[in-house]
């Protein structure tokens, strides 16, 4: 039994001390560790390197060819030694060919090559911007769930004060019963809350460690600052914020992309130069031999069908994704717009809220706990004092949570960063 209890004694240290070692995080600490850490940004940039490496290999020729073997050989091996009659006849042949590629077609190569992981580059920020307004969602929402344990928790102290002064005071005769049992429940409800609340903090760890890939029971806590922001939009349209988006900037590299696709197919209407020599070694007493040539490669119509429609459909395809980003840019102007507008009469119900509403309750349930005690009001009047008070709380809380969500969905609109 002693081991037992010095057993758990030891538990309840270690776990106050891990707790109490808990790492603190910022929000910007959490958009650091997302940035360096995530597996999804990791794979962009591998992908980036990749395609930088491909393109170095972009101005390479191709391989020289090789050729061996007889060359003019009679059948009869009889004829290839020299005699009276002849010189010998045949000869083994040893020779090279060299294609020498248009530095046109090269250059043109490189350039679409090189411009290839600009693309991946956007696509990479993109994602960037929505792992980081997720984050900033979870983390807003467990700050804000902090505050609503820290209210439902000082909401059970005094529900406790009430409890123990009625078991007091009935013994009096001085309260009701069924008020009892009213407190009663609301401290239940209270509780009941609580472990809610506690687990969907543990759901908003587990999310932030996942995403920056940590393991996800790792404990820490967060920061409980926040700033509520003013977007002026006006001047944010004439600063060309939406057309800044990476996705948008993804669909104008994808067509600066097309556009040097089509160049280099334009190279393949060009002639490619060749150069092969052959030496041969001669049979008997011939004389040493070798043939230079020179070649050249000549597009005609019917080779180069392909090339035009790759053209004509790369061509058709920048004129879709000029539509995507017309489609885009409408979408996002008017979606932020919106969100302005619900953003400026959130806080406006908040700031009402926080300046008057709320005050105004908690003077009624002073008022009112302040009769209780001095045995002139009733203890029902309090508990719906107190109960229009707390409503009133959370209800400011979902209005903060929700002035905090919109502004992340605004910059991550804007990827204002």
């Amino acid at each position: 039994m002693l081991k037992n209890k010095l057993y758990i004694a030891i538990g309840c240290l270690i776990l106050s001390f891990t707790s109490s070692r808990a790492q603190t995080l910022s929000l910007d600490e959490v958009l650091k560790k997302i940035e360096t850490d995530n597996p999804q940004i990791k794979m962009y940039n591998a992908d980036i390197q990749s395609m930088d490496a491909a393109a170095k290999g972009a101005k390479s020729w191709m391989p020289p060819q090789v050729e061996t073997g007889f060359f003019m050989t009679p059948y009869n091996s009889k004829m290839w030694k020299a005699d009276e009659m002849s010189p010998g006849m045949g000869s083994y042949m040893l020779g090279v060919t060299q294609m020498i590629p248009n530095y046109k077609k090269l250059n043109a190569d490189f350039n679409y090559m090189t411009a290839m992981s600009s693309v991946e580059k956007e696509n990479k920020n993109y994602t960037v911007n929505q792992l980081k307004a997720l984050a900033k969602t979870n983390y807003f929402q467990w700050l804000i769930l902090n505050k609503k344990i820290k209210i439902a928790n000082d909401n059970l102290l005094l529900l406790e004060y009430m409890i123990k002064s009625m078991e007091i005071r009935y013994q009096y005769n001085m309260d009701k019963l069924p008020t009892y049992y009213k407190a009663k429940s609301q401290y239940s409800m209270l509780q009941s809350m609580i472990v809610m609340l506690q687990n969907d903090i543990s759901q908003k760890r587990i999310m932030l460690n996942t995403l920056m890939a940590r393991d996800k029971d790792t404990p820490f806590e967060i920061e409980a600052s926040y700033e509520l922001k003013v977007f002026h939009l006006i001047k944010m349209h004439t600063a060309s914020h939406v057309e800044n988006r990476s996705d948008v900037k993804a669909i104008d590299q994808t067509i600066a992309l097309n556009q040097l696709k089509i160049e280099a197919e334009k190279t393949r209407f060009l002639p490619e130069f060749g150069v092969k020599y052959d030496h041969m070694f001669t049979f008997g007493q011939q004389p040493q031999q070798f043939s230079l040539m020179g070649m050249v490669t000549i597009p005609m119509p019917w080779s180069t069908k392909m090339n035009k429609a790759n053209i004509s459909s790369f061509q058709i395809k920048n004129e879709s994704l000029n539509w995507q980003k017309q489609m885009i840019l409408n979408e996002a102007r008017g979606m932020v717009s919106g969100m302005n507008t619900e953003l400026t009469n959130l806080t406006a119900q908040y700031e009402i809220a926080e300046k008057s509403i709320i005050p105004t309750l908690r003077k009624n349930y002073d008022t009112a706990i302040i009769a209780w005690q001095n045995n002139t009001g009733d203890l029902f009047v309090v508990l719906d004092a107190w109960e229009a008070l707390n409503m009133a709380q959370i209800d400011t809380l979902d209005k903060l949570q929700a002035i905090l969500i919109t502004q992340v969905e605004i910059e991550k609109h804007l990827e204002i960063k």
